[in-house]
């Protein structure tokens, strides 16, 4: 009798080679992905919680704080994004957020969401927002929560955020970012800027593989937190959906997860145990290099590969004194088709590089330095690739000048 089940079983999984220099996800760091093939642990096997503390002191090094509470959330960098603005709002809360890209489009959804009474303000796509504009809308909405992306990849910009915690804490605000896209690559102190929470993922600049969210609170934030919480004696009572102190999510309740990660270990649910070790390893690379020595690494390699676009006469989107270190946006060239030219850097070459979204999508494409690929020889591979497939589709493109203009810049940087 034939087995019928075997003969349509798939080989074992078998992905083709690429070099990811896009926006994210990026090729991981090969001592990530070591990592990640570790032997699973119990959860409350003394290894796996010595790991989860060792974790937390790691990031707290990445994050530049001293919070307690920096942790992991298990999930992709939305799900830090959710965890953080679900449990610090309750609905009606007012939440402020000011969008400058696709992504602030996401926290004032998420926001909604979580039945906030929702404010926007926008600037174009390309700039930032001014602290004092950001100040006069606190003024006038009167937000229980900030909630601004330091680095949205949809435009490339880098939104400083320096100015803003003081001016959150004078007018009594909760101030949270969203660095998902900038962590790593780009200065970030969530102490010294007065952030009450911030997460990230571990697919650009920490070089890892999306699956686990880095959250660093305050200890104002863990109060509005905690405020919400009715536990006793480890057993949540039910909560009553109608109260405003009721977190409309179970996974996503902070309360209970700060629990799960602090002395008392409460069981909320079972660790992604892997990503868990790629999360660790990320941080542990990081800070082994150092964290100024690779946020200095990704602008000399992002400066060659901005230099080797510039070269080859393609136009940069956007405030270049604002952009991200880690990503550079390119209008696409007058008659060459944008996809199709994706498509070949991708199929000829093993070179992926993105193409973007809202009003950007189809005129500009996005190419990304970060994490791993923060590297020359990955600059100059990918400058090989685009004046080949831009010469193919007609572009006239100076031979060899990217090429040349990104090895002098990292020669003299």
């Amino acid at each position: 009798m034939t087995d019928h089940a075997s003969s349509t079983i798939p080989g074992p999984i078998d992905p083709p080679r690429r070099l990811l220099m896009g926006p994210g996800p990026v090729d991981a760091y090969p001592g990530v992905l070591r990592a990640m093939s570790a032997p699973l642990v119990g959860q409350y096997d003394p290894f796996m919680t010595a790991t989860m503390t060792e974790t937390q002191e790691l990031y707290r090094g990445v994050w530049g704080t001293t919070n307690d509470a920096t942790l992991l959330i298990d999930g992709t960098s939305r799900a830090g994004i959710e965890a953080a603005i679900l449990s610090l709002i309750r609905p009606g809360d007012r939440v402020l957020v000011p969008i400058f890209g696709r992504f602030g489009h996401l926290l004032a959804e998420i926001s909604e969401r979580a039945m906030a009474e929702v404010h926007t303000i926008e600037t174009e796509w390309g700039q930032v927002f001014t602290p004092s504009a950001i100040e006069e809308a606190i003024v006038r909405v009167k937000p229980t929560l900030l909630a601004l992306v330091q680095g949205d990849t949809s435009t490339t910009m880098l939104q400083p955020l320096d100015e803003i915690g003081e001016i959150c804490a004078r007018h009594g605000v909760l101030f949270y970012s969203d660095a998902t896209a900038s962590l790593g690559g780009n200065p970030f102190e969530a102490d010294a800027w007065g952030l009450d929470a911030a997460t990230a993922g571990l697919q650009k600049c920490l070089g890892g593989p999306s699956g686990s969210a880095p959250i660093t609170l305050s200890d104002r934030a863990v109060e509005v937190i905690s405020a919400r919480k009715k536990v006793e004696a480890g057993i949540r009572e039910p909560g009553d959906p109608s109260s405003p102190d009721f977190v409309r999510s179970n996974y996503f309740d902070l309360g209970m997860i700060l629990d799960y990660w602090g002395p008392r270990r409460l069981n909320h649910h079972t660790e992604a145990t892997s990503m868990l070790y790629a999360a660790r390893e990320c941080a542990r690379l990081l800070l082994l290099e150092g964290r100024d020595a690779v946020i200095a690494r990704h602008r000399r390699v992002g400066a060659a590969m901005l230099a080797g676009v510039e070269a080859m006469g393609l136009q940069v989107f956007g405030d270049v004194s604002h952009k991200m270190s880690n990503v550079v946006a390119v209008y696409i060239p007058e008659g060459v088709p944008g996809d199709v030219a994706r498509a070949a850097m991708l199929e000829d070459f093993g070179i992926e590089i993105g193409t973007s979204f809202g009003p950007l999508h189809g005129k500009v494409w996005r190419i990304g330095t970060m994490g791993y690929n923060a590297r020359p020889d990955a600059v100059l591979q990918t400058l090989v690739a685009l004046e080949a497939v831009l010469r193919r589709f007609g572009a006239a493109v100076p031979s060899g000048a990217g090429v040349d203009a990104a090895s002098d810049a990292l020669a003299g940087s």
